[in-house]
């Protein structure tokens, strides 16, 4: 919904035309009352789009109050969240606290690790929040190990293996959130660069994707290796793949003549699949050691639209690029994290650069 009328009323100051009218107010009480952030987000909307409209009235920098709403946030209980599912993406991380962006209306808000909202409104007011609990927030580990979950998944997918590793080894991991399904690949990786350059600088990472998270991290280092942030680059010390459409996906192709498509996968699944001869110049091969696994299910086990053996989602050869460690197991796509060969098989290869001890 948007402000329409531009128009300033009788008696209205300048400094008010920012400000939320009585009704609108007790609307979004009501709305963060019931945990309804549909309602909020409107309100979110009202007060973002009115002060637009004033400073090209009045000039940028004379609406009262503004900069100490971006600064403070707006009116927030401390409820649960689901954490993301689809529509927000996380752009920073620290300890477990994310700051957050939401896909459509594209409002801030931050978490912490048990994905209770303490702030929402700007990224500004997010990170000052953010700041503020960083005093109580405990030594993070030297190695951080960050989990890039697929297409139409969440980072709740990669939670598992996360937490394994974590009981393992002394690493600390990061379950990256993106909205997979409302932006593009170049967009996500974008995030992810930024959720890497707020970890502590002095911290060593691998990164361990499924499916599409993978394509995400070569965009990203690409994104590294063409900007010259060979410092970044040289922190990767290992990546391990599992199922990378890392030669586009058959699938995604096939799908793509059918018009819902793009509206259902978003623009990533459209680029994995017809728009991948040109999108695969952006992505880089890992220079550090790399290795991937591939779903191989039985001949029986057959997906048309892919149109070879494989996970029933993306095949062996397309999982493949040159310099990687290879190893197959008989699991299924949507399984690999959660198969307890190719957990032990990841662990492995973080610690000793290969897939056996």
């Amino acid at each position: 919904m948007r402000t329409t009328d531009t128009g300033r009323r009788p008696g209205v100051r300048a400094c008010d035309i920012g400000r939320p009218s009585r009704a609108v107010r007790l609307l979004a009480w009501a709305a963060v009352a019931a945990g309804l952030g549909c309602t909020a987000a409107v309100f979110h909307t009202t007060r973002s789009e009115e002060p637009r409209v004033a400073e090209q009235e009045h000039g940028e920098g004379e609406i009262e109050g503004q900069e100490t709403a971006d600064e403070e946030g707006l009116l927030n209980l401390r409820l649960p969240t689901f954490g993301g599912k689809q529509f927000w993406t996380d752009h920073c991380w620290r300890n477990g606290w994310r700051v957050q962006q939401n896909a459509v209306t594209s409002h801030w808000r931050l978490l912490d690790p048990n994905n209770i909202r303490y702030c929402w409104g700007s990224r500004k007011a997010c990170e000052r929040m953010l700041s503020e609990q960083a005093g109580t927030l405990a030594e993070k580990p030297p190695h951080h190990v960050v989990l890039l979950h697929g297409l139409f998944r969440s980072s709740g997918s990669m939670q598992a293996l996360g937490e394994l590793l974590e009981e393992q080894k002394p690493w600390r991991s990061v379950c990256f959130e993106y909205a997979s399904t409302r932006a593009s690949i170049t967009e996500h990786a974008a995030a992810f660069r930024e959720v890497i350059d707020g970890l502590p600088p002095n911290a060593t990472l691998s990164f361990v994707g499924h499916s599409m998270g993978n394509i995400v991290v070569r965009h990203a280092l690409g994104d590294w290796e063409a900007a010259g942030d060979h410092a970044t680059i040289s922190r990767v010390k290992s990546v391990v793949m599992l199922g990378p459409p890392n030669n586009g996906a058959a699938i995604a192709r096939q799908l793509s003549k059918v018009p819902p498509y793009e509206w259902i996968a978003g623009k990533g699944g459209v680029e994995l699949g017809a728009e991948w001869e040109a999108f695969e110049a952006k992505l880089a091969t890992p220079t550090c050691p790399f290795g991937i696994i591939a779903g191989r299910l039985p001949d029986v086990v057959y997906n048309p639209l892919v149109g070879d053996v494989g996970d029933f989602v993306v095949s062996v050869d397309e999982t493949k690029l040159p310099g990687a460690a290879f190893l197959e197991v008989s699991q299924g796509h949507s399984f690999l994290m959660d198969d307890a060969a190719v957990q032990e098989a990841v662990v492995n290869f973080i610690d000793h650069e290969r897939f056996t001890e």
